[in-house]
């Protein structure tokens, strides 16, 4: 039997969970589009050339709670985000290339140059033991949830404390006017009054005054990013009644805060919750060219580095998608050639120093990971296709 190398496959069929909550009952309605089947397709009826393994490759590997499928990726292959061609090396075990669980064996076999993928179970107790090779799925009890593309909880705050509007929504929405008791910041369980049309909402976040993010090139906003503050739910409508000498007496709404970030005070703006769905998105290079600039840093970092969350100034106008993964490029430093006579200025080559996986998307802008970086990532900096 050739040489069994571990894993992969199927594995980098992932979609990114941008909820934590269990979406395996979902996963056979995953987005898989026709391009990535063609490729699979393609691979799967030669498999993948050695050469696009990763040099140092593991022989074996059992997935296990806690591995994401970007990790496992990188371990089998130079780039991770080429999911389809890892999908298409066993098209006919991996019918569904989004699930894949812990406790499954991924095994990678090599013959005649080329790498073909195929699920496998251990023989024996130890990790040592042979890896033997199955013509068929394997049929055992299974962690409940797939793994996740990336760490969950790098983004989860994001996704619970951020809002970003295509126009200054928030001018205009519902505001606090006054706190229970003359309070001037309120935490949890506090009443509020609130001025505004509600539109009918009843669970509300609460924002400070947001700011525009604008193009480092061309100054255009590109949307508003609004601190998060916290929750809170309606209690009691407003309204606007007459009183016994005819005049029209305002009661603002009641609302109660139901979980804070930080106090909540007079003026802070109001924005129904969004319904988050549970689509996962797979990692993938953008069909197209697709380049642009690092539009703002996500907090108030001066510069951000591996894990933390950048804004881009592409967005879905623009083509951009959940999933995509851009390369990040630093400027080439400007010097002075001295080794002639005359000095003369040059400019280094700009370098590819890191990995942006995007994760959330808006008309303007949108919103990725720093996966990798050797070098702080700083607004400004460019993106390009992988």
């Amino acid at each position: 039997m050739p040489a069994a190398r571990f894993a992969l496959t199927s594995v980098l069929a992932a979609c990114l969970a941008l909820a934590a909550t269990t979406v395996s009952a979902q996963a056979s309605h995953l987005p898989v589009t026709p391009e990535q089947r063609r490729v699979a397709d393609q691979v799967a009826s030669a498999g993948v050339p050695l050469s696009e393994l990763a040099a140092n490759a593991p022989d074996s590997h059992t997935v296990v709670a806690g591995d994401t499928l970007w990790d496992i990726s990188k371990l089998f292959l130079k780039s991770p985000w080429r999911w389809p061609e890892l999908w298409g090396m066993n098209r006919d075990q991996v019918r569904n290339p989004h699930l894949i669980y812990p406790g499954q064996i991924l095994v990678l076999v090599k013959t005649d140059g080329r790498a073909r993928l195929q699920f496998g179970q251990r023989v024996g107790d130890g990790p040592g033991d042979v890896v033997k090779l199955k013509p068929q799925m394997r049929v055992s009890p299974l962690d409940a949830n797939p793994i996740p593309v990336i760490p969950l909880h790098l983004i989860q705050a994001f996704l619970t404390d951020t809002a970003v509007f295509d126009t200054d929504a928030l001018a205009t929405a519902p505001r606090i006017v006054a706190a229970q008791e003359g309070h001037v910041l309120l935490g949890r369980n506090d009443l509020a009054y609130a001025r505004g049309d509600f539109a009918g909402a009843t669970d509300f976040r609460v924002f400070r005054t947001s700011r525009p993010l604008r193009d480092p090139t061309t100054n255009e906003i590109l949307g508003y990013e609004a601190p998060y503050v916290g929750t809170a739910d309606l209690i009691r409508p407003g309204e606007d009644r007459r009183t016994a000498d005819g005049k029209t007496e305002i009661v603002p709404a009641t609302l109660q805060i139901r979980d804070v970030k930080q106090e909540v005070g007079i003026g802070d703006r109001l924005a129904p919750a969004p319904q988050r769905d549970l689509e996962r998105y797979v990692p993938h290079a953008p069909d197209k060219p697709l380049a642009g600039q690092i539009a703002a840093l996500y907090g108030d970092a001066l510069n951000a580095g591996q894990n933390q969350i950048v804004a881009l100034n592409r967005g879905k106008r623009d083509g951009v998608e959940r999933g995509h993964v851009f390369a990040l490029w630093r400027d080439g430093d400007a010097k002075i050639d001295k080794t002639q006579e005359r000095p003369q200025a040059i400019k280094l080559p700009d370098e590819r120093h890191g990995i942006l996986f995007v994760f959330e998307v808006y008309e303007r802008v949108s919103y990725a990971l720093i996966i990798s970086v050797k070098e702080p990532v700083k607004p400004g900096d460019r993106f390009t296709q992988p």
